[in-house]
Parts: C-alpha cells; structure tokens; sequence
C-alpha cells in the first residue's frame, strides 16, 4: 500500500496549480475530485438553544488535508458525545476544497534508468485540503455555561490533530 506524504510537502499556501497548455483547449484542471474523507460537518443538536459559542481559531495561514479534519472531528466528537449526549452543536466551518496532486517517481533499485522527473509536473489528484488562513474560524462549538471546561478540552483535543498552531476562543 502507498503511504500518504509528508505534509510538508502540501504545507505552503501558494495560488492552485492549474494546467497550461499551448494548445487552449487543454488548459484545464482535469483528473476530477478526489473522495473526502469527511464524513460530517455538523454533530449535535442544532436546533436547542445554548449560551456559550466556542471557537477554534487558526494562528498561521495553511493547507490542512481532509484525514487531518477527519481526526480533529472525530476525537473531538467522541469526548461530547460520551459526557454531554446531544446537548451540544459542533460544526467544521472549513471545507477541503484544494486538490494536491503528487507526480509519483519510481524509487528503489534501478529507479535512476526509470524516471528522470519532471520541472513542473501536473500529477494525479490523491487528496483535497482546506485552505486557512491566520485567524480564520476552523470549528464552531455551541453548549452550555456549566460545560465550558469540557468544551476546552474538546477543541485542544482537535487543534492537536491539525498542522497548525490553534486557540480556543469562549465568545
């Protein structure tokens, strides 16, 4: 199985990569859309009303890939289901919309004969990412004053799973 690279190499938050061709007739993003991994974006009861709103807040401009959202909503979800039920509203206010393509080189023996690499290869669409910038709201908690502790610990939970420096901002 081919294992994910590093996320270094999708870290810079530069202008999408987009074919240029000669020809006009080919100067598109072809190769489609790749599946998210994400599965929900709003968990909880959305219709009761709460008092506290809880924000995780980015502190850098930055790509962050759909399995790392995948992981904050997934463990940040599981502590609120468990303690609160539903009587919370969690929501991912970011959408993984920026697709990172990889131009797979054959590496190993013999691998110097096989490929000679590319300037500025197009690649194969393998994932998606959210593009965020410094400040930008990234998920949205809303539940009552007396969980405001468990809410914290919710969102640090996520903001461990995500490449970039986080805060937790009670509104």
């Amino acid at each position: 199985m081919v294992r994910i690279r590093k996320f270094k190499a999708y870290q810079r938050l530069e202008r999408p990569y987009t074919r240029i061709s000669k020809y006009n007739k080919k100067n598109y993003v072809r190769g489609g859309f790749p599946n998210s991994k994400l599965v929900k974006f709003e968990m909880g009861d959305q219709k009761k009303k709460y008092d506290t709103t809880m924000l995780l807040i980015s502190d850098k401009s930055t790509n962050i890939r759909n399995n790392a959202l995948e992981a904050a909503r997934m463990s940040s979800n599981r502590i609120l289901e468990i303690a609160l039920g539903a009587n919370y509203f969690y929501k991912l206010r970011v959408y993984p919309f920026h697709v990172l393509r990889e131009h797979a080189l054959a590496s190993g023996a013999g691998a110097d004969r096989l490929s000679t690499g590319m300037a500025r290869p197009y690649g194969k669409a393998i994932s998606s990412a959210a593009r965020v910038k410094g400040g930008q709201i990234i998920a949205e908690l809303r539940l009552n004053q007396a969980n405001i502790k468990l809410g914290r610990d919710a969102l640090a939970r996520a903001a461990r799973k995500l490449p970039c420096s986080c805060k937790v901002v009670v509104v």
